[in-house]
């Protein structure tokens, strides 16, 4: 059995000690990703790992009186975009959500009474939103969504991790790219094809030269394939990813992680969330 550090779970408590726990300081967190392609050199299971693989670099910073505790992790999300591809498993978004809000039901009749949905997968994005606003609305809990790779990504020293990317690469190589594929070489290295790792340039660049409001990312949002971006299911250059920096990446996410479960943890609950009845 592994020794290695890890984040208390739900699925460890007794049912008793439901009890016990302080509905003002403790948060339940449910960690949502998805079983998707990611090129030809990267594993279906990137976002599940990459999420799991950021609350193991949590758990060290973790402290025994924050009363956090893990759901089960969902590896299967909502993945349309990618269902070209083989291998790929999709739910449908009404599927999702109604997924996310029965496990969040369960958490509030438990009586805990904060959420951090916490994602692996860009194409949850809106979901995630609709998803608090629903628990918000139902159950009254104090719910956030968060991304790993919306988190400050900081080096031991305050550095910005991200600049060690280019710019083109910071927009454009959303997807199996240096960024992915270096925490997947720190992480899963046995399950990288470094010898299919390329640029994969997404048509993305081109619509960004050519139309100043479709394709300046702000604007106007594309209802998107992603063959639309590149026919091989990657965008950007994997081919320059870095173990050391994927390390790097991982525990800079690890930290942030954990600075964000101690605010909510500290964070008051607000009168909507203060003894709420159970859905």
């Amino acid at each position: 059995m592994s020794t290695a550090p890890h984040l208390p779970r739900w699925a460890d408590l007794c049912s008793p000690d439901f009890a016990a726990l302080d509905p003002a300081r403790t948060v339940a967190l449910l960690p949502v990703a998805a079983i998707e392609q990611h090129g030809p050199h990267l594993p279906l299971s990137v976002d599940a790992d990459l999420v799991e693989g950021v609350l193991a670099a949590a758990a060290p910073h973790w402290e025994p009186d924050w009363p956090v505790y893990v759901l089960p992790t969902q590896a299967v999300g909502y993945s349309s975009e990618h269902q070209r591809f083989a291998g790929t498993l999709t739910l449908q978004p009404d599927t999702v959500l109604r997924l996310w809000l029965e496990l969040g039901q369960s958490v509030a009749r438990a009586g805990v009474r904060k959420l951090l949905l916490f994602n692996g997968h860009g194409g949850h994005n809106g979901l995630l939103e609709v998803a608090a606003r629903e628990l918000r609305g139902q159950c009254g809990l104090l719910v956030y969504g968060a991304s790993w790779f919306n988190l400050p990504l900081l080096d031991a020293q305050g550095q910005d991790l991200l600049l060690h990317f280019s710019a083109d690469e910071r927009r454009f190589g959303i997807h199996a790219g240096q960024l992915e594929t270096s925490m997947m070489l720190a992480l899963r290295p046995q399950l990288v094809r470094m010898q299919q790792a390329r640029h994969f340039p997404s048509s993305s660049q081109e619509r960004a030269q050519r139309w100043p409001i479709l394709g300046n990312g702000r604007s106007a949002k594309l209802g998107w394939q992603m063959q639309d971006y590149h026919p091989e299911g990657a965008v950007g250059n994997a081919a320059d990813a870095d173990a050391a920096l994927g390390h790097e990446l991982l525990q800079a996410a690890g930290r942030s992680l954990a600075a964000l479960l101690r605010e909510l943890c500290q964070m008051p609950l607000p009168a909507f969330a203060q003894g709420a009845p159970a859905p």
